[in-house]
């Protein structure tokens, strides 16, 4: 028999993390962040990370373990989580997954292609392409590899530069190398999904972004933008710096747009995001899920889900 993983999932501002600290007492085992963006140090507030006291009550893995200023793949993330995974079964412990990075999920439960080094002089050519004609790059995926083109978004710059690197490097398309060398880790995953109306969702986002800038979200991403230019990395597009909130406000900061237009890009993209994530999720297979529309009663909540957890590990 396949050991047993639970996924804890859904989109943003769903109530996760509150869920993930209930759930995980109940089980009596520890949490592994499935967030792309948690990951890195001083980027606390705009990517909602357990707080301390949280992390104090659980232990949690797979936060802050990257600087701003380095770069993580998804590849490193599930060589990381399978030797956390191996630690907590050995004491008896069902790992408890949690996030909504969809492609973190995918590469735990079905593999990942995870391609060539990154090649500089290659990504710098496309970027004076791409500055020279906006959208040229994307024109050039849609071309050479069309289902890639389908699976990213027309403005999301890096993804679609190492989709292009991949074919570069390895004369092949990415989306078919990622048919043939994937390979799932050898384990029984139990995925939980929770999700919320639209329009609450919606409701919930816009309060949590409001949250976020009385916490002081300018400023972490003030002391975030020192840090890397203070280590150099300023020449190539920072994946820490794609993080909604981060380069909406750096764009303010840069004068750019005002704070107003700062604000209302990061709820509009926070909305599309969720919106995605609800997509991606949707067509995953063999997600129980929990509509909690309307419900705020956490220990309720995790009560439910519990239980449903508790019959499926007993199966």
């Amino acid at each position: 028999m396949k050991r047993k993983i639970i996924i804890l999932l859904g989109p943003t501002a769903t109530g996760k993390t509150d869920i993930s600290i209930g759930l995980a007492k109940l089980l009596n085992t520890e949490i592994i962040s499935s967030d792309s963006m948690q990951i890195y140090r001083f980027m606390d507030i705009g990517t909602a990370k357990p707080s301390l006291q949280q992390r104090t009550e659980v232990p949690h893995h797979m936060i802050d373990i990257v600087n701003p200023w380095d770069y993580f793949s998804a590849g490193a993330y599930i060589e990381e989580v399978d030797g956390i995974f191996e630690k907590l079964l050995k004491e008896d412990k069902i790992p408890l997954v949690v996030g909504g990075t969809g492609l973190y999920m995918r590469a735990m439960t079905e593999g990942i292609f995870e391609g060539p080094d990154a090649d500089w002089n290659l990504r710098s050519k496309l970027l004076e392409i791409e500055k020279g004609k906006p959208g040229k790059l994307y024109s050039i995926l849609q071309e050479i590899d069309p289902y890639r083109a389908e699976k990213i978004s027309p403005s999301d710059l890096r993804r679609i530069i190492r989709a292009l690197e991949v074919f570069f490097k390895e004369k092949a398309k990415m989306s078919d190398l990622q048919k043939n060398f994937t390979k799932p880790l050898p384990y029984e995953f139990i995925k939980v999904g929770v999700i919320r109306e639209r329009e609450e969702l919606y409701r919930l986002i816009e309060q949590r972004v409001d949250k976020m800038l009385e916490n002081g979200l300018i400023e972490e991403v003030r002391n975030v933008l020192r840090l890397i230019k203070e280590h150099g990395k300023t020449k190539h597009p920072l994946p820490s710096l794609q993080a909604i909130g981060y380069k909406e406000i750096a764009g303010y900061l840069a004068d750019i747009y005002p704070l107003k237009e700062a604000i209302r890009l990061i709820k509009k993209r926070t909305k599309n995001y969720a919106k995605r994530q609800i997509t991606w999720f949707r067509a995953e297979r063999d997600i129980f899920w929990f509509d909690i529309s309307g419900r705020y009663d956490t220990d309720r909540i995790v009560m439910d889900i519990f239980s449903k957890i508790n019959s499926l590990l007993h199966k």
